[in-house]
């Protein structure tokens, strides 16, 4: 799959947003370079999305790695920026992250005030996921990771796992981010885990003293 095409991605519906609307919460997209994140975040806004993708150019050849992706021919400079209405009152922003090493600089302010974080992968270069997921525990930011279908041999959750070395409470989720309700499915699952997250822990009843 070329993540980059956007031909088969319908035009998003001009959606007003609500006087209503008061609570704007943020979600970030991050991973490696071509792995889908702008194409995911174009799936699935409701608003025609601001994006900072570049033609790529010679100047990046020898510093980009486009290993398995050699079709891509424009990146993302700066971030992705796309909507989604909740409810009256909820809006979900979503900001894609570039993916190349040098931009990384970026991610830091990215992550100011993220409720929750999705790492993409593609599983035929899961390396390049390490450093987004070494990101968000070092910010303590609550994420999910969703492997993107790339056309590739297939993958079990326990493989993908092992690799990315993901704790047990980090759901993981596989999709298609060309398509809109795969990309809404990996972002109900965010929100999934973040109510999970915040929830109390209750405390373990002492067992009864003989």
């Amino acid at each position: 799959m070329d993540s980059a095409a956007s031909d088969a991605i319908p035009e998003p519906r001009r959606q007003t947003l609500l006087s209503t609307a008061d609570n704007g919460l943020k979600i970030v997209i991050v991973g490696g370079f071509g792995v889908g994140k702008t194409t995911l975040v174009r799936s699935v806004s409701e608003i025609r999305p601001l994006n900072t993708e570049e033609t790529m150019t010679q100047a990046g050849e020898g510093v980009d790695d486009t290993d398995r992706i050699a079709a891509k021919k424009a990146t993302t400079v700066a971030f992705d920026f796309g909507r989604i209405t909740l409810d009256a009152h909820n809006v979900l922003y979503l900001f894609g992250a570039p993916g190349q090493e040098r931009f990384w600089f970026l991610w830091d302010r990215l992550f100011s005030g993220t409720l929750g974080a999705v790492v993409l992968a593609d599983t035929r270069r899961l390396a390049e996921s390490w450093y987004a997921i070494d990101r968000l525990e070092h910010h303590g930011t609550p994420f999910v990771v969703a492997c993107n279908d790339f056309g590739g041999p297939q993958h079990s959750q326990e493989q993908v796992r092992a690799a990315l070395d993901l704790p047990p409470h980090v759901p993981l989720v596989f999709c298609d981010a060309r398509s809109r309700e795969s990309a809404k499915h990996v972002l109900i699952s965010l929100v999934q885990h973040l109510q999970t997250a915040a929830r109390p822990h209750q405390p373990k009843t002492p067992e009864p003293t003989p």
